[in-house]
């Protein structure tokens, strides 16, 4: 047995992609769910391409199509939450990340979603899964896709 560590996460091989990369994807998501729980909702909207679609869980409305749609419901979202008093923070765990064979990434992830009244208690929002298409741009990954699955939807 063997005290290396393996270069590759995956447990089949068209599964695996190599250690550094991974580590790349999920210090993206840090960075890309840190910016919308700190209330920077311009910024994190350039984490998605010029033509990214961005289907919320909730299934209510059409998908947002486009930066311009996501970043103005990002900023919507943190008006709203400013006027609530609320804090609201992201988790992602259970990361699976695959390469397409044109360079591009499907990830899949379960999501907590958290929002906290200040001065109040801890709520537990969603559980979602969250699949995405992430796609090289310029030395930097962007969202081309994201697709929210409530649990208990059936859909995984």
């Amino acid at each position: 047995m063997s005290d290396s560590i393996p270069d590759t996460i995956g447990t089949a091989p068209d599964a695996a992609v190599p250690a550094e990369l991974y580590v790349q994807v999920q210090q993206f998501y840090a960075r890309q769910m840190g910016l919308i729980d700190d209330g920077r909702p311009d910024e994190w909207a350039e984490t998605f391409t010029e033509d990214g679609v961005f289907q919320e869980a909730s299934r209510l409305s059409e998908p947002l199509r486009g930066r311009d749609a996501i970043r103005a419901s990002s900023r919507a979202r943190k008006k709203r939450l400013d006027e609530e008093k609320v804090d609201f923070r992201h988790w992602l765990g259970m990361l699976d990340v695959t390469r397409e064979d044109d360079g591009s990434l499907r990830t899949r992830a379960y999501a907590l979603a958290m929002r906290t009244p200040r001065g109040g208690a801890l709520d537990i929002f969603a559980s979602v899964i969250c699949h995405d298409h992430l796609v090289n741009v310029n030395g930097s990954w962007q969202v081309r896709h994201r697709d929210l699955h409530h649990d208990g939807s059936g859909r995984d």
